[in-house]
């Protein structure tokens, strides 16, 4: 497992950039929208399918079904790589 830890104050643009240098498609993530702490789960768990423009795309859905803004993710831990 690698973890990132998306900073605070980064823009859209740098979180994008951070998150498509850590993740490839075919990698399995889960996803922290806040702070982590070991007491709770992942806010989202998935495969990466696609690396989109404002948004991780995880299992082949789109924002509305359960992908991910790149200005949301706080932390990003890659459980598995392709």
């Amino acid at each position: 497992m690698t973890e990132l830890e998306i900073p605070p104050d980064a823009s859209e643009e740098r979180a994008a950039k951070l998150v498509q240098e850590h993740v490839s498609v075919g990698d399995v993530v889960e996803v922290w929208e806040a702070d982590r702490t070991d007491a709770s789960d992942a806010d989202r768990t998935g495969e990466v399918t696609g690396i989109e423009h404002g948004y991780l795309e995880l299992d082949g859905h789109d924002l509305n079904e359960g992908s991910v803004r790149y200005d949301e993710i706080r932390t990003l831990i890659r459980v598995k790589s392709r």
